[in-house]
């Protein structure tokens, strides 16, 4: 119990740190603070603009001194409160003027698949004292599942914001989108790749609907959504703004690249696999090179929770989310 909660603890101290770390870095792509936009808001009473550029002042010159001089002041409680309101006014009309494009999708994939695997490793190790790489790409610490989910959820919360939609609604869709999300990879894995990363049946999963859809799942997508709408989706697409600088354009462009190449040698090396295991040859040079370095024991030990199967073998069903 006591392990568990340690667990629970550094767990959340791990996603405070890398949600700063990407805020962080995204204020450095972007050369700019959410607080410069807040200010720009009318709602803002001098006595507190005046506030904020002396804190800003006196910041500027403790870098330039080395941080030496006097330190900066703070806020009042009041003056906070004045600033998040503003800056949650500057959100809500971003959101509103905001058209979703390939620069939203790419950055929220690849937070989704970071952070999405994250929570699994961490979820299995406190509920199950399981260790193992749960990762769905040949390349980085990426959980693809995790990453369309995160998309999907984006893509159909956002739509129900504009359409101003109630909490059981989103709730409901979300399910949907859940169960659709998880029967199309399960079914699309095992049919196309060979491998089974989940089965719900065989686990023994109360209120299993398919091999790959379960009940309370179900539900677990639904309230994922909703918390999706509410909490997550509207601070990370302020967040991530749209490609205003050059650095961003180039790094997402770049990310966009590696992240169609980690997919694509996925599927390449899945489809070795099973063609391996059916005593198929390599046909060309690049399949030759895939089976030197992406063999079966590396296979095996990359995707340590999935059962990988050749064609016509049998395979014994893995439960897990």
């Amino acid at each position: 119990m006591l392990l568990s909660l340690i667990s629970l603890v550094l767990f959340v101290l791990l996603v405070i740190f890398i949600l700063w770390c990407i805020g962080s870095f995204w204020a450095w792509l972007g050369r700019g603070k959410r607080v410069r936009n807040a200010l720009e808001d009318e709602g803002i009473s001098p006595a507190t603009r005046q506030m904020v550029a002396k804190i800003q002042a006196v910041r500027d010159a403790r870098k330039q001194e080395g941080a030496k001089g006097e330190k900066p002041p703070h806020l009042s409680r009041t003056q906070l409160k004045e600033v998040k309101k503003a800056e949650r006014q500057v959100r809500e009309s971003f959101l509103d003027h905001l058209k979703l494009g390939w620069y939203q999708i790419v950055m929220i994939f690849f937070i989704g698949s970071v952070l999405g695997l994250v929570l699994e490793e961490v979820w299995m190790f406190i509920t199950a004292g399981v260790t193992e790489s749960r990762v769905g790409l040949v390349w980085g610490p990426f959980s693809p599942l995790y990453g369309a989910g995160a998309v999907l959820l984006t893509l159909v919360t956002f739509q129900l914001r504009k359409m101003h939609a109630k909490g059981i609604v989103v709730f409901l869709v979300s399910m949907v989108v859940g169960g659709l999300l998880e029967q199309i990879t399960g079914w699309s894995m095992e049919t196309f790749m060979g491998a089974v990363s989940w089965d719900y049946i065989a686990g023994g999963v109360p209120g299993a609907i398919t091999k790959w859809v379960a009940v309370p799942f179900l539900f677990l997508w639904g309230l994922l959504g909703y918390l999706w709408y509410k909490l997550v989706m509207p601070d990370l697409l302020y967040m991530l703004g749209v490609p205003t600088t050059r650095r961003k354009v180039i790094f997402v462009t770049l990310l966009s690249i590696y992240l169609i190449l980690d997919i694509f040698m996925t599927v390449m090396c899945f489809d070795r696999r099973a063609e391996r295991d059916a005593g198929i040859p390599p046909a060309n040079a690049f399949e030759e090179w895939v089976d030197e370095n992406f063999n079966n024991a590396f296979m095996s030990e990359r995707f340590q929770n999935m059962v990988i199967q050749g064609t016509g073998d049998a395979y014994d069903a893995v439960a897990g989310a």
